[in-house]
């Protein structure tokens, strides 16, 4: 009998992550879609199918105790797990000169410490069955707009914490990062906050594949990277940003 893998999906109730946990379920696996909202966390159970091989639990990655209860509820309802998609994480952009350090605390026990621990605790589970890590983090780790001095450090830490976990949990654990640039979230967000995408043709234009990007081009590369297809694939950061970091930028 084939086994039926297990995977849980941090920050899983709304964008990427909602993407993510639906490309999983299509694919024949087991979810845990793991959110801090909990008003989230029911409008996607109650959406997505097939609600058997779904599990919603309400969770703060930055709190170690609720990361372990996390993983403990996903190793009892489903048997194992297979795949850890670290993708929760929190804004709070502002100007350097106001950044207060709850704020950036804040930023980084979501974006930077939640990954660690999680990644942490699913260890054991992960090499017990060959599974892997993937880590959802940004082209801010590579480059920066003003005034975002803390998601840009947080995501740059899931960059090198990526490559250090690779290096640790292998050859067992399979352990890779992706690096989304501008990702259109509106029509996956939870219904109260739910909106129509307002993209204009300039929008899609500065992209050089020619479109802005969609939840599902990162999903997609989840399911790859988590198949036995990307077996020779760790500690890499994928950029999925639709050529945006390749392109020269001059003021004409």
């Amino acid at each position: 009998m084939q086994h039926t893998r297990t995977a849980i999906v941090t920050g899983g109730a709304q964008g990427i992550g909602k993407a993510t946990v639906m490309r999983l379920l299509t694919e024949g696996w087991q979810v845990v879609m793991a959110d801090v909202d909990a008003e989230a966390v029911a409008d996607a159970a109650a959406e997505l199918q097939p609600s058997d091989r779904l599990l919603g639990i309400t969770c703060d990655v930055g709190r170690e105790a609720e990361v372990e209860s996390l993983i403990a509820q996903a190793v009892s309802r489903f048997g194992g797990l297979d795949l850890l998609v670290n993708n929760a994480a929190i804004l709070r952009n502002g100007p350097l000169s106001t950044l207060s350090l709850e704020d950036w605390n804040a930023v980084l026990a979501v974006n930077l410490t939640g990954p660690f621990l999680c990644s942490k605790h699913a260890a054991p589970h992960l090499g017990a069955t060959g599974g892997s890590i993937v880590n959802i983090g940004s082209t801010r780790a590579l480059m920066s707009e003003p005034d975002t001095e803390a998601y840009s450090a947080s995501k740059g830490g899931v960059a090198a914490l990526t490559h250090a976990l690779a290096m640790s949990l292998g050859p067992q654990v399979r352990v890779n990062c992706i690096s989304p640039g501008w990702i259109e979230v509106s029509a996956w967000k939870k219904r109260s906050a739910r909106q129509v995408p307002g993209l204009s043709e300039a929008d899609h234009a500065q992209h050089p594949v020619g479109r802005v990007g969609r939840p599902e081009d990162v999903a997609a590369l989840v399911a790859y990277l988590a198949s036995s297809d990307a077996g020779f694939i760790t500690g890499q950061n994928l950029v999925v940003d639709g050529g945006m970091t390749r392109k020269m930028l001059y003021v004409e």
